[in-house]
C-alpha cells in the first residue's frame, strides 16, 4: 500500500472512528494484557487457567481481561463455573504475528550487524 493510499484511508477515518482505534491500541499497551493475548492466541482458556500461566492475581486478570473485553478484543462465556475466555477478534492474531515478525527481522539485522562489525 502507498503512503497516499494510506494517507487517504485516514482521512476518510471519522473522529469517533479513530478514538476507536485508539482505544484499542491502549488495550494493547500494557505487558500483562499482551501476555494474556499470547496465551489465548494458544487456545482458549478459563480464567484459572490464565491465572495460574500468568503467575498473576485472580483480580489481575480479570481486571485486563475485561478491559481486552470492552476493547472488543477478548469474549468470555460461562460453562458451568468457569469463565471460558478466546480471542474474540481474529485482527488480534494478525497484529501480532506483524508485529513478532517485525521484532524478528529487526533483531536479526542488529545481530548481523553486530557479526560483521567483529569480523
Amino acid at each position: 500500500m502507498s503512503s497516499k493510499n494510506s494517507t487517504s484511508v485516514s482521512k476518510q477515518l471519522s473522529d469517533t472512528a479513530l478514538e476507536l482505534i485508539a482505544t484499542r491500541f491502549r488495550a494493547l499497551a500494557e505487558p500483562m494484557r499482551l501476555r494474556l493475548l499470547n496465551l489465548l492466541m494458544q487456545g482458549e482458556q478459563t480464567v484459572g487457567q490464565l491465572v495460574e500461566a500468568s503467575g498473576s492475581s485472580q483480580a489481575n486478570v480479570s481486571k485486563h481481561l475485561a478491559l481486552l473485553r470492552d476493547a472488543g478484543m477478548v469474549g468470555v462465556r460461562k460453562e458451568g463455573l468457569s469463565s471460558v475466555c478466546f480471542i474474540a477478534d481474529p485482527i488480534v492474531n494478525e497484529l501480532c504475528d506483524m508485529m513478532c515478525r517485525r521484532l524478528r527481522e529487526e533483531m536479526e539485522g542488529k545481530a548481523k550487524s553486530l557479526a560483521s562489525g567483529l569480523g
